[in-house]
Order: C-alpha cells, then structure tokens, then sequence
C-alpha cells in the first residue's frame, strides 16, 4: 500500500511538473518590451495547455503546437512598471515589466568588453543606477543546430550589475534612454575572437556561392572528426601524460608548469565555424520584439576583408530575415585604428576592412557605421575608450529610426574633381562645416600614374578639401586614412570625424581572384 501511494505521489509530481507552463527565458522580472508594435510571447507546456497572456488591460489566448505556446499581444504604450501574467495549468507573475525600447549589443571582443575594463570604467559604474534601463546578458553558446532558449534573466542597471555587462553596450543604453525618456533593454548577445560567418544562418551562407565554402568546410572538418574521433582522443590522452610528467619536472625545478593540452574540439561547436554562434546566441532571440541591433566586429575578418563587403551584409539580411520584424536599423562600429602606421598606404587589410564596413551602409537600407578613428590604440586592439564609441551608436539610432537628429555621421566622401595638380574634395554630411582639429590637415595621400602613394597637403576651402599634387605630375588617386593606424584630423563642425575613403579602386591585399 505504501509502495502504491509513493508511485501515485510520484506521478502527480511529474505530471504536475510536465503540466506547468514556461516562458522563454527572455520573460523574467525585470524585462523590457519592445514599444509600439505586435509582440510575440512564447514558451513551453503541455500538451493541449490552454495558455493566455495578460499585460497593459490585454488578454491575448495562446496557439499552442505540441509542447510550445505562443500568443501575440497587441502594440503597447511606453511605461510600466508593469507585471506580466502568463496563465496556464498554473500561474506565472512577470514583475517590474517595463514598456520601451530594446536593442540587441552583438560582435567580438570590443562589443563584449565589460565597463570594469574601460576607461574610467569604475567611476561611470558608481553612477550607473538607473530603473529605466535594464540588461541582459545572452551567455557564450555554440550549437550545431538552431537553439530556442537561453539561460539568463533580466537585471536592472546598476553599479553592481553593470560591472561585466558591456561597456559600448551599456553606453548605447544610457545615452538612448536619456535622449528618448523611455526604459530602454540591451540585451547583449557578443563573444571575443570570432568572426561575421559564425553570426550568419547556414541558410544565408550556403544560398551564396562565394560565402557557401564555410559550411563545405565545415561538413569536411566534421566529417573528418567523426572519422578519426578514436586516434584524437587517444593522442590527448598521451599528451596528457607527457604533461603530467613536465608539470612535476617544472614543479622541482620550480618553473612555471607548462598549459594542459587542449581537448580535440568538434568542428561543429567551434565558435569560428559557420552559423555556431548565430545557432546558440541569436536564432532564441528572434521572436523578441526589437527596435535594432547594434554591431562591433570585423578584427577577425581582416584577412578576408573583400569577401566581408559580401559577408557583413549577408550576415545583416540573415538577422532580418529570421526576425522578421521588417529592415530593422542595424548599426555597426568602424575598425578603430590598430597596430603602426602601414609602410605602405596601399597595403592595409585594416583599411579595406573599414571600407568593406562602409560599404553595407549603401548597399542595403538602415545601416549606419560609427566612425571612431580618434579613439584606437596603436597598440592595443581593445582601445579602452568606449563612451564615444557607444555615444555615436546612440546618435546613430537618434537618426534611425528615431529621428530626433539630422547628422549622425562625420564627413563623407561625395566627388572629387581635378583642377590642373589640384583635387577638390566634396562631402555628404558636412553639417554645420568642416574643422581641422590641429594646425592642418593629416591623413591625406596621393597617388599620380605610378600608383605609388605619398603624403599630400591639405585645405579645407568652405565645405570641400583641396589635395594637391606636386607641379609636373598627373593626380590619379587621393586617399584618406588608408591604413592600420590612421592619424587623421578632419571633422565637421558637430562634432565627428571623417570617413577614411579612396578615389580609387586600386586591387587590394584581400581581394583574391
């Protein structure tokens, strides 16, 4: 009898526990939802659970499909704070929900560099609470598949929070809360070292002949993996007795232990390889109601710097297309300046990097790029300052799709027109007028019929720049800022810097027959 009443106990447990509803893990206190459109709100039940959603006066019943729900909620006002009732077999309370803007934080290292680590990084967290902007950090997974949640929650902006969330991230946030007076959400989606290719949907790559070789790579690695599983782990496993062994010799002649030898890694949860980190750290998001994305990545791309004017836009539509919340504003950061000066402006995968980035922003709509060739690090890739960089994301959304202001970008390269040994330069977003911040200006070169490159003087006569050429020779490229380190000076009058461009289209080091 006993037996008997434990087994029923346990079966009203688990059928209790299998009855319970669940939201995606983007529903959690603290949350911010994403104003003035439809909202999809989603999760797991059981099967047949009839689940309703209720927010702002709202009841939306939910379609379910097997053990997933899912119910749309109609356009919300800003505000809050509000709670989020999710009812099913039982009764979920979301509190302190708030009503706004939500913009994802995605990329490499400099995206997901923390504010402790910034510039003047613990003084700005002392001073970060604020209840109308909230974080949430996507935590670093690869997937060989698309994946439908994570493990996180939302946290509210403060000193202790903010810490380890990102810095450009949270300077975006703070700016755009400010501007607009509405709660804001950063959800922060970002892993150092990786590249555009393992953010973009297998689909997209595989659907372009010139981007499809990453996922033929990958069935090939992978391929060759499975087949010589066996050997690798026996070869670790004696790599790891020879370690052993050194650790102890290092240890008695105390010296530093040499590292443990890595495990054989599966090529299919690499976060280098293709679609990986887009499968684990964006396709859960995409239902999540957003305003638009902001972006800090090309470093691992450099070497591929021609192929990225085919990637980064690829990796773009990929997001809009899994989204499908329409052509989202989707902002990106320019490559700040890095390493020394290129012996040759020419050869520069850092400056053909910056142009491919610059490319995106015309060849597909709502692409902005903060320009941020005042704030690198010649020796350093992870410069420190992020504040401007986060401040001329936030001008950028101000633009688009806020329009609360007019420019958002320095000084960009329109025309130019050659007078003799004279180049007049025009320029699209001159603003309130061009500014040399120094003596003169600095960064311009120019090539004649040699192609050989070489420093040029500079004017800034009214809106345009005159680059000129020594008497005798023919002028047939101007260039400014092409290299690793740029040291360039023209603004406009608004307070941002220029644009590197090229006259020319010269072949470059990356761009492979």
């Amino acid at each position: 009898m006993k037996q008997f009443i434990a087994l029923s106990v346990l079966v009203l447990i688990l059928g209790s526990a299998r009855a319970d509803v669940k939201p995606h893990a983007l529903f959690s206190d603290h949350m911010v939802l994403q104003r003035g459109k439809p909202l999809k709100v989603w999760g797991k039940c059981a099967e047949g659970e009839q689940v309703t959603v209720a927010i702002q006066g709202q009841i939306a019943k939910a379609e379910t499909k097997g053990t997933e729900w899912i119910a749309t909620l109609n356009p919300l006002m800003a505000g809050g704070p509000l709670t989020l009732i999710i009812k099913g077999n039982n009764t979920i309370e979301i509190n302190d929900v708030l009503i706004g803007e939500v913009w994802i934080a995605s990329g490499q290292s400099n995206m997901e560099w923390p504010l402790a680590a910034s510039e003047n990084g613990s003084d700005v967290a002392k001073k970060a609470a604020n209840k109308r902007l909230r974080l949430f950090t996507v935590p670093k997974r690869t997937s060989p598949k698309p994946e439908s949640d994570v493990a996180s929650k939302w946290l509210e902006c403060n000193p202790e929070t903010v810490t380890n969330f990102s810095a450009v991230g949270y300077f975006f946030g703070r700016d755009l809360q400010k501007a607009l007076d509405v709660p804001v959400g950063i959800i922060n989606s970002s892993w150092g070292g990786t590249p555009a290719q393992a953010w973009t949907t297998r689909e997209k790559l595989l659907g372009n002949n010139k981007l499809s070789h990453y996922v033929s790579n990958l069935e090939k690695a992978s391929e060759q993996f499975d087949n010589n599983k066996t050997a690798l782990f026996d070869k670790h496993k004696k790599a790891l007795e020879m370690h052993k062994i050194a650790v102890e010799k290092a240890k008695a002649e105390k010296k530093t232990p040499p590292r443990a030898p890595a495990m054989p890694t599966d090529p299919r949860l690499s976060p280098g390889s293709a679609s990986t980190l887009y499968n684990g750290m964006i396709h859960p998001l995409r239902l999540y109601g957003i305003s638009g994305a902001i972006w800090y990545q090309g470093e691992s791309n450099a070497g591929s710097a021609f192929e990225y004017r085919t990637l980064y836009p690829a990796m773009i539509t990929s997001w809009r297309e899994s989204f499908a919340q329409g052509n989202f504003p989707f902002h990106g950061v320019q490559l700040a300046p890095f390493m020394a000066i290129s012996k040759s402006p020419q050869d520069s995968a850092w400056a053909e990097l910056r142009e491919a980035q610059f490319m995106a922003t015309r060849a597909i709509p709502h692409v902005g790029m903060a320009v941020i060739t005042d704030v690198g690090d010649e020796k350093d890739i992870h410069p420190r300052k992020k504040e401007p960089v986060g401040a001329r994301l936030a001008l950028l959304a101000l633009k688009d799709p806020y329009a609360k202001v007019e420019v958002a970008n320095g000084p960009t390269f329109k025309s130019m027109k050659v007078v003799g040994n004279k180049a007049v330069i025009s320029f699209e977003n001159v603003g309130s007028g061009l500014e040399a911040r120094g003596d003169s200006l600095t960064g311009f070169t120019i090539a004649s019929a040699d192609r050989k490159f070489q420093n040029a003087v500079a004017t800034i006569e009214g809106s345009t720049v005159v680059v000129e050429l020594p008497t005798g020779q023919e002028l047939v490229a101007v260039r400014f800022g092409w290299s690793n380190f740029p040291v360039v000076n023209l603004w406009n009058k608004n307070g941002l810097p220029a644009v590197p461009f090229r006259t020319d289209s010269f072949k470059g080091i990356t761009e492979r027959e």
